[in-house]
Order: C-alpha cells, then structure tokens, then sequence
C-alpha cells in the first residue's frame, strides 16, 4: 500500500512540475486574450458589487480569483489584487485544478477497472501536452475539466449507493460546472442514464427520476444560482451573451476570429488536433485506437449481458463521452480547448483496452512495445515544454523592434491582433490594416492602401490573419470569401508588395542536444495551440 501511495505521489509531482514550469511563458505580457479578459473583469470586481456583466464563461472562476487574490493579499500586500499579479494567482489556480482532474483520474479508472488502470491513466494524463499547456492559462477550461469529472465521480458513487448524501453531492458538482461553464449541461445525460439503468418498470423509473433526479437538479440549480447570482439578477445581459455564444457555435463566421474554422470537417478536426498534437502522435494514435477497441470490445459484452453492475458503470462514464463529443464536436467553431473535458476519457478507455490487449504478452516483447511508445510520447511532450525554456516569440520581436527601427517610424500592425512592441509603442506611430473588413468595403482598400504608402515597417504579430483569409480565398466554396485580401498577402511573402521581410520570430517546439536541434513546425495545427504561447511573428521592411 505504501509503494502505492509513493507512486502516485510521484505521478502528481511529475504533473505538477510540467504544470507550474513557465508559467510566466508571456514575461507578464498577458498575450492570451481570454486570460486577459477574466482578469480584467477580476479586477474590477468590488465586493459591494459583483456583477461582472460578462457571461461568456461562467461566475465561479471569476469569484474564485477574486477570493484567492484577497486570500494572497492580506498575507502578502494589495499589489496581488491588481492586474499585473492577478494572472500568476490564476495560473497556478488553474494548475492546481488540472492536478485536481489527474487524482480524479485515478480514483475512477481505479474504481471501475482496478489501481494499474489508474496508474497508467493519470501517469499519461499528467504527462499529456494539451493538458499541461491549458494549465499555463487562467482561462475556464480547467475548472469546467474538474468540475465535469468530479461530477461524474460522484455520478458513479451514487449509482452504487443511492442515497441523500451522493445525490447532493452529484447535485453540488453539477452545479459547480454549470457557474464554470454552461456547456456543462450534457452531464444530464449520464446522470439520467444513472437514474435509469437497471430499472425495467415505468413506475420504478418514474419514481427514481421525480426522487433523486429531483433532488440532484434542485441541487444543482441552488448551487448555480448561488455561484452565479447575477444570471438572474441581470439576466437581460446574461441572456444576451449566452446567446451570442450560441450563435457562435452555429456559425463560424459571425467573429473574425472564428473564421479559421469555417470549412472544417465536423468531429474529425477535433480528433486530428487531439492526435497529432494534444497529445502527440504516439500517444494520440495509440490512445484513438485503443477507444475505438474498447468501445466494439464494450457493445459485445453488453449484447451478451454480462458483469452488470460493472458494465453500468462504465456505461454512465462512455455515454457522457459520447454525448459530449456529439455535441462538441459538430460546432461550427472548434477551439482545441472545447474538447478538453474528453482527454481523460479517451485515455481511460484507450488504457484499459490496451491494457487488456497486452496481458497475454510477457517479456522482453512487452517492454519494448511500451518503451518505443513512451520515447515518443516523452520526445514530443520534452519537445513542447521546450517552448517555456525560451522568450516568448513576441518579446524577442519587440525587443527587435525597440534595437533596430528608428524612433518615429510608422508601424502598420493588422487589428484583431496584439500591437507590437509590447512596450515602448510610444517611440513610434502606428496605423492599423482593416484586413477582417469584407473586401467589397471600398473604404478598407483605402485605408490599406494609405496605410502602406505611410509604413515603413509591416509587422504580422501571428497566423492569426493572414492564414483563414488566405484560405477564404476561393469564392466557389465560400459564401463570404477574401480573394483581394488573399492575393494582398500572396504578394506580401513574395515580395511583390514593396515589402521585405527582414525578421522572423518563432518558439516551434524543440529538442536540442550539443549541437543537435530538432523543431517541430506546428503552424499547421489548430490557431489555438500556437497563437497564445509561440505565435510566428514576421516583420516587413518598406523596400
């Protein structure tokens, strides 16, 4: 039992070691703009007022910093409750939150399928890329992750024991990844189908949904209200927003910055990011083919009616996955992060069919096939943390800009993205490119046009632009197309706009031994993944 405990001890210590390393990867910058929303939001929080008016994420993380920061300042000083400290508390919150989802981890593949389910389980999570990079960020993900997996702890609790006690708590967890996000709906659907399951008479059912399903949605909502007072209180406002969201989720062309994702293929945009780098070839592969046995492997069994009480439990944990992913995956826009709250359950169930798949091999023959899977997971996760070792793409361009370009040079910078230099903008004049304005606007052709004969530098602060509106080019298959805009930027990187570039910035992932460098190009993955913490950063010169 001791070695036990020893292991996954050092399995969270690992986890919170990749979790904490770096987490000033901006040099106190903010460069993630969902991370610098909440913690303006934060700030302006007054306790005799805590309305936030913002309702695109839920409550509860919002006070939760707000407590943690007055926790931290009265031991510390009041500067932790100000702009500048209030990100390093919401960074190391949201790690913890993420080690908290990794416990969770083991607890259930422990209950359901035995302690080395477990231990693979939350060995791999904590070592999983996509993880490790959403605790480097106070955003809502991985609360709304803890949130939805202690929720589903206490779902299988309950389903082995019904009583007053577990269904509070399911009601409790529930309630609390609502106020994270409401997104977290779907987890009516396991928690119906754990209200269901076993029961074979419409009296019974009824009986046990009114009962207990009653008291676990009362629950939830009294605790949603408490956590999040103002959907009610100015529910004007909180509707308002909610349904901005929900347009969002329709259509990938209603923000400029979703217009990366208008064309992509439904489910399987998800799955190739998850793969090749959420959690990285070898592991992402191994993992993909591992729930797809599991779950074939899991319909024979339920046909042939066996260990029921076994197979209800992972029933419950499966149809949340399901639904989730049904949902998640067919939105319009497809951030990296939505899918998050799966990570765990794609490792779960792609450990425990492999699991089972390798008992029968004994040996060298077992060891090796692990070894070679785990160099390459370990080779694309040492990779990626080898971005946090080095400045930030963005800093490294400004201190450029700061050394090489003349006090009072205009600067064109693309709007919708960060203003380069990060600091020391006041040495230059800036003019803004309109390059998301539709490219019937006459007027942006103007201003674009102005704009380039007064520039003397052209700086792209990321991919953010030039890559989705290069590929709306096509007018046949889009219905608002750029094609303008397109051949703009065609012309830019070949030259032909009277434009050079003279510096590019990147923090590509890397492994580096003596003299030996390997860098993994992932410009190509989702936006996301690179925008906040290694952007590609090109600047222009006016010829």
């Amino acid at each position: 039992m001791k070695k036990k405990k020893v292991v996954l001890f050092l399995i969270f210590l690992l986890g919170l070691v990749l979790r904490v390393y770096g987490l000033n990867w901006d040099q106190g910058h903010h460069l993630h703009p969902d991370e610098r929303m909440i913690i303006m939001v934060v700030e302006r929080l007054k306790w005799g007022n805590l309305n936030p008016k913002f309702f695109a994420y839920g409550s509860l993380p919002l006070y939760l910093l707000k407590a943690v920061s007055a926790l931290v300042g009265a031991v510390f000083g009041p500067r932790w409750a100000g702009y500048s400290h209030l990100v390093y508390l919401g960074r190391a919150v949201s790690a913890f939150f993420d080690l908290g989802t990794l416990l969770l981890i083991f607890k259930i593949g422990k209950r359901i399928w035995g302690e080395k389910v477990g231990f693979w389980a939350s060995f791999l999570y904590a070592t999983c890329v996509f993880p490790i990079q959403a605790s480097h960020f106070y955003a809502v993900d991985t609360p709304l992750n803890f949130f939805i997996w202690l929720t589903l702890w206490f779902l299988l609790k309950f389903y082995q024991k019904l009583n007053f006690k577990n269904a509070l708590k399911v009601g409790i967890g529930f309630g609390l990844a609502l106020s994270t996000k409401v997104s977290a709906a779907v987890l009516l659907v396991p928690v119906g189908l754990a209200l269901v399951l076993g029961i074979k008479t419409w009296p019974a059912i009824k009986k046990r949904v009114l009962g207990w399903g009653g008291l676990i949605v009362l629950t939830a909502f009294f605790t949603f209200a408490l956590f999040e007072p103002y959907a009610f209180l100015d529910f004007t406002e909180f509707k308002k927003q909610i349904l901005a969201q929900q347009r969002m989720t329709k259509d990938a062309y209603i923000f400029p910055y979703t217009l990366q994702y208008v064309g992509t293929v439904p489910y399987f945009y998800h799955l190739k990011n998850m793969v090749l780098w959420g959690m990285g070839l070898a592991l992402g592969g191994g993992i993909l083919l591992g729930v797809a046995g599991y779950l074939g492997g899991l319909l024979k069994r339920a046909l042939k009616k066996g260990d029921y009480d076994k197979e209800a439990l992972e029933l419950v944990l499966v149809v949340f996955g399901l639904a989730y992913f049904f949902v998640v995956g067919k939105f319009a826009v497809k951030f990296m992060r939505y899918l998050l709250p799966l990570y765990p359950w794609f490792i779960l169930l792609g450990v425990v069919f492999w699991e089972k798949t390798l008992q029968p091999f004994k040996g060298i023959w077992k060891k090796a096939l692990l070894g070679i899977l785990l160099f390459f997971h370990f080779v694309w996760l040492i990779a990626f943390m080898g971005i946090y070792t080095q400045p930030h793409s963005r800093v490294e361009a400004s201190l450029w800009l700061e050394n090489n370009i003349p006090p009072g040079s205009f600067l064109a910078v693309e709007h919708w993205d960060d203003r380069l230099p990060l600091r020391g903008g006041e040495k230059f004049e800036f003019v803004d490119m309109p390059m998301y304005e539709p490219d019937s606007n006459f007027q942006k052709w103007e201003i674009v046009k102005n704009n380039l004969e007064k520039a003397d530098y052209l700086i792209l602060a990321s991919n953010r632009l030039f890559t989705p509106l290069q590929k709306l080019g096509d007018c046949e298959r889009f219905e608002r197309c750029y094609p303008k805009t397109a051949q703009y930027y065609q012309d830019l990187f070949s030259g032909k706009s009277g434009f050079e570039k003279v510096a590019e910035f990147t923090s590509y992932p890397r492994l580096k031994i003596g003299n030996w460098k390997l860098e993994i190009d992932d410009q190509t993955a989702d936006e996301s993944f690179t925008v906040y913490d290694h952007p590609k950063v090109i600047i222009f010169r006016k010829e």
